[in-house]
């Protein structure tokens, strides 16, 4: 059965995008990392929120394009309010977190749901859909921008260390949800 886990590159101070959404940083902090390569094939589907999915590519207009530099191909789920008029080929939008997550672990059979966005790993989070996290930390400082996790009012979620890699551009770290 498919676990869910939420993957993102953030900066040291806790950011996943900079302001605006601006994924431009990005750039200079993707390359050789043998946990990001190894991960690709264990994804059997994406569920991603509409802000990520119609957001800012840092490999936009280049053979890096999509998620995970272009390396992964399947079925994504969007959640949003607003489905479009038009379908998106290998695209399925979805209203309900719940009926998302449900289809995207239908797809991804034995593999993960990997989740992309902040607001939908929030959400999936909090309703106690969430297995794993796997976080880059690149070592630098935004200073403002999307955090990887923000909930008002504070949340407490208590983590358990998997596993930590290092490569030349970011340093792992695994977890597993403590309570899933």
């Amino acid at each position: 059965m498919a676990k869910v886990l939420y993957s993102a590159t953030m900066s040291l101070d806790g950011f996943i995008a900079g302001p605006g959404g601006d994924m431009s940083w990005l750039a200079d902090h993707l390359g050789p990392n043998e946990t990001a390569d190894r991960i690709v094939e264990k994804i059997g589907a994406i569920l991603v929120g509409r802000r990520t999915f119609e957001g800012d590519d840092p490999n936009k207009g280049t053979d890096k394009e999509g998620a995970f530099e272009g390396a992964w191909h399947g079925p994504q789920f969007v959640l949003t309010h607003r489905p479009p008029d038009e379908p998106v080929p290998g695209t399925t939008f979805v209203t309900d977190l719940a009926e998302g997550v449900a289809l995207a672990k239908d797809a991804a059979g034995d593999k993960y749901v990997n989740i992309l966005g902040a607001d939908v790993a929030r959400q999936a989070l909090q309703a106690g859909f969430v297995d794993e996290i796997l976080v880059f930390v690149a070592p630098v400082l935004l200073g403002d921008g999307t955090r990887l996790f923000e909930v008002t009012g504070g949340a407490n979620i208590r983590l358990d260390r998997l596993s930590q890699s290092e490569s030349p551009m970011a340093t792992g770290i695994w977890y597993a949800v403590a309570g899933t």
